[in-house]
């Protein structure tokens, strides 16, 4: 397992700063600059805001996570973090008050070396494949320069804004956006999907394997009447959707999109769940993905169903990955990807890796043990770091210490059998394999 090179296939990695090969100025920079995974506990440790998103240095910033490390025992943050300075600067001390200023400035000055470039830091990490997290209206200027990089760097095609309605100001914004990358006008939802399919294309043709779509839950109606051309052109005009014409909307084209994921062979990937910006003051003053998302309820299992087999029923369901955010739906998603398994590839649809919140041991075991139980462990596509940040690839090390250790105890107990050739296939398949294989890079 230690030697499987690494295929991320999700992250949120800047493809522009590995196109630069990018170094980065301190430890500070690299640890803390859009990290709120470390933003929260900080705050909960009693650190002013100010230390986070605000105007002090980096110094100062990394200053303030020294305190807080000692303090987050317990939490996968002080394994990531003790993992990231002995893996990526073979620094061995824990991080605390005392330690800190040294370890910055050893950290630090290794990162203005050149073999601590972003490039060099994912060859070091024995990474092959990243998947970055991309708009259709990005040009993917920086994946053409990365085209024949060594790790080959993959634009993931995230159309979330085109299903957030909410807001009929910002929404018509967006299109404007699209329009201009597309060259394209588009006044009515039939313009909208020929865009769609031609940046789907290009998408294709740069690399591109997979789509992924960051839901609060699955879309879907069975209304009559339901015209998305309506809704489209209400939007544009800047009118409020109805409830009934929101999730109209939201199930047809996320229908249509899912069909452009099966017409080119992609995988596509639902991460679902998220409550997300519930501290309205600082989502005002600070904006999103800082630090202020939580679990949602469990998600609704009809519509899950119903969703998919719209598209099955039509032979149009692509390779599907399903992510839950709340631990109660484990064995609802390993079932409810048992229904649309139609053999026509191994582990077609997949429950994928424990996510955000669960992405840490129990949040692992839990995955494993009910992926093993109602479904195919075997088959299962692996790790991703779902990350922002070039120091995170030890977490791969982390998840695949934690399978090994489950894999170990059910060895121990009897389930599973002490055959070398059984184990040496579900590890290798878990840790590289079968994600190399499924995604087809």
């Amino acid at each position: 397992m230690k030697y499987q090179p690494i295929i991320d296939f999700h992250c949120h990695l800047s493809p522009k700063l590995i196109a630069e090969d990018h170094n980065f100025d301190n430890l500070g920079q690299v640890w803390l600059e859009g990290d709120h995974y470390k933003w929260r506990a900080m705050r909960t440790n009693g650190v002013d805001e100010e230390y986070c998103t605000g105007a002090p240095s980096f110094y100062e910033k990394f200053m303030k996570w020294a305190e807080t490390v000692p303090h987050t025992v317990g939490n996968p943050l002080y394994h990531w973090t003790h993992l990231e300075l002995a893996r990526y600067f073979n620094i061995h001390d824990l991080l605390n008050p005392q330690t800190a200023d040294g370890i910055y400035h050893d950290a630090s000055e290794m990162l203005k070396h050149k073999d601590f470039s972003v490039k060099n830091i994912l060859k070091k990490m024995k990474v092959e494949v990243v998947g970055t997290t991309d708009d259709p209206a990005d040009s993917l200027e920086d994946h053409a320069r990365l085209k024949n990089s060594e790790v080959k760097v993959r634009p993931t095609w995230r159309p979330d804004n085109l299903i957030k309605t909410d807001d009929p100001k910002a929404f018509s914004a967006y299109i404007k956006k699209l329009e201009k990358t597309a060259e394209k006008q588009i006044t009515n939802y039939a313009d909208l999907l020929k865009v769609l399919d031609e940046r789907h294309a290009f998408f294709d043709k740069m690399g591109c394997r997979a789509s992924d779509h960051g839901l609060d839950r699955m879309y879907y109606t069975d209304a009559a009447g339901t015209d998305p051309d309506k809704a489209f052109k209400k939007l544009l005009n800047g009118e409020t959707l109805t409830e009934e014409e929101t999730e109209g909307y939201r199930f047809r084209l996320m229908q249509e999109l899912c069909k452009l994921n099966h017409k080119r062979g992609w995988v596509q990937q639902f991460h679902l769940g998220a409550m997300r910006n519930n501290n309205t003051r600082l989502f005002k003053k600070l904006g999103p993905d800082t630090g202020f998302d939580s679990i949602g309820n469990p998600q609704d299992s009809f519509k899950i169903s119903r969703f998919l087999d719209s598209l099955d029923s039509e032979n149009q369901l692509a390779k599907t990955i399903l992510y839950n955010l709340n631990p109660a739906d484990n064995e609802m998603f390993v079932t409810m990807i048992g229904n649309f398994q139609d053999g026509s590839v191994p582990g077609k649809m997949q429950h994928g890796a424990a996510w955000w919140f669960l992405d840490q041991k129990t949040g692992m075991e839990k995955h494993l043990e009910s992926l093993s139980v109602l479904g195919l462990l075997s088959r299962f596509v692996g790790m991703v770091t779902d990350s922002r940040s070039f120091l995170s690839f030890p977490r791969h090390e982390y998840f695949r210490r934690i399978a090994c250790n489950h894999i170990g105890k059910e060895v121990d107990k009897g389930v599973i059998p002490y055959d070398k050739e059984i184990l040496k296939n579900l590890v290798e398949g878990i840790s590289y394999k079968n994600a190399k294989g499924y995604f087809g890079f």
